[in-house]
């Protein structure tokens, strides 16, 4: 399928979704500036951070919630619109010297929050704008796009707006999410009301166990949710230690750093851009077992490396096998899950797999500091080596789903998740 019969309201999703990104990467970066400028206390800044970081473990399953009983173009345009104004009022702030360290706390833990009902109906709404052969392409696009706006554009321009003047990125941050807004509620996908939004609603625990109950009883999206949630702790745990391991083992330069971890995201854009031929080619759950062992031989490669070159080229296979999965296993649930169940299913799936992140980066952090960073390479080359044997003897081509309702922005059904997260 060519990128043209995505269809209009795809492309104005994905230029809403890459347009968040852009500002996502001035701002985070930002935030952690300008904590710098307010204190030198590690804790407080380590503060910010986790504030933003913990919405989506505290939060994730009611977004699901929500993404399924309210109109999804208009809940993730609403979301947009309070993010701008929190992040406009925060630019203010900042421009009036008057932004102290609660003030970041509060705008990072509320754009998180706020970030879990988003990426619940945006996940939902996916499959009501594209056919169901597109979506490994088209979630491979929107990775893509995500990746160049925020790693190649976003992120290195950040720390120039901030200097220029430190209140310029969080403006810019702020027109973002209002041109994102403005972008999904110009989608004319037909949001008719169905079965699931005229039958009578359970309580927001009853729906919560219900998105919890299909996901675990479908055998295929559970295990690639288990598989995800042990990759994620490899993962973490490398990217915890990625910056000293690149500098003490590969003897990169510091100044060559940034060239490094460039690596990353061009091997990130590739394999998303590449996920929909892998999936058409080979069908998509033997195509994210392949993933993991290219992922596993290119992990033993990282560990093994010595020199910058090798171990930027290993880094780069790496994260394309990781956006190749996320854009195939993401593709796999729109695809099985019933419309109105998509947002809490897929909300459920993202908040199990990113579970063990905090676990892997705190034992990547002690073992680190005991024994080097060497054994955390390792480590997670082992890891990955025993997700893939996992996935090899327990995954098999998933069976065609029943076909579901008409797709549908919202409602209910009767009865599958950089972005999983993983």
């Amino acid at each position: 399928m060519t990128a043209s019969r995505l269809g209009r309201d795809y492309h104005l999703l994905w230029s809403a979704a890459v347009s968040s990104r852009f500002g996502d990467a001035l701002r985070t970066p930002a935030l952690a500036l300008l904590a710098a400028t307010l204190t030198r206390d590690p804790r407080v800044i380590a503060a910010v951070t986790v504030a933003g970081q913990l919405p989506p473990l505290l939060f994730g399953l009611l977004g699901g919630v929500y993404a399924d009983r309210w109109d999804r173009p208009r809940t993730m345009a609403l979301v947009d619109g309070v993010r701008a104004a929190v992040v406009g009022v925060l630019a203010v702030a900042v421009a009036l010297d008057r932004a102290g360290v609660a003030a970041l706390l509060v705008a990072a833990f509320l754009l998180a929050a706020l970030g879990t009902l988003f990426d619940a109906a945006s996940f939902a709404l996916l499959p009501a704008l594209v056919p169901p052969a597109a979506l490994p392409r088209a979630n491979g696009r929107l990775q893509a796009g995500a990746a160049v706006a925020g790693g190649f554009l976003g992120a290195p321009a950040a720390g120039l707006l901030f200097t220029a003047a430190p209140a310029l990125p969080f403006t810019i941050d702020a027109v973002t999410f209002a041109v994102a807004a403005l972008l999904v509620l110009a989608l004319t996908t037909p949001r008719p009301l169905g079965d699931g939004m005229r039958a009578p609603r359970g309580s927001v625990r009853a729906e919560i166990g219900e998105g919890m109950r299909w996901l675990r009883g479908d055998r295929t999206l559970w295990r690639f949710t288990l598989l995800t949630a042990a990759s994620n702790l490899a993962i973490s745990g490398l990217l915890a230690v990625l910056v000293l391991y690149a500098l003490d083992v590969l003897k990169v330069p510091p100044t060559g750093y940034g060239l490094f971890a460039a690596a990353a995201i061009v091997g990130g854009v590739a394999g998303a851009l590449g996920s929909g031929r892998l999936a058409a080619r080979l069908g998509t759950v033997p195509a994210l077992r392949a993933v993991l062992a290219a992922q596993t031989v290119a992990l033993a490669g990282f560990a093994l490396a010595r020199h910058p070159v090798p171990g930027g080229l290993a880094l780069a296979v790496f994260a394309a096998g990781t956006a190749s999965w996320n854009s195939l296993w993401a593709s796999c649930g729109q695809r099985r899950v019933p419309a109105g169940l998509l947002g809490r299913v897929g909300a459920a799936q993202r908040m199990v797999g990113l579970l063990t992140a905090p676990v892997g980066a705190a034992l990547a952090g002690l073992v680190g500091a005991a024994y080097g960073t060497v054994p955390v390479a390792v480590g997670a080359a082992g890891t990955f080596a025993l997700v893939t044997l996992a996935a090899w003897w327990s995954l098999r081509p998933a069976p065609p789903a029943p076909p579901p309702a008409a797709p549908t922005s919202a409602g209910t059904a009767a009865r599958p998740a950089p972005r999983p997260s993983r």
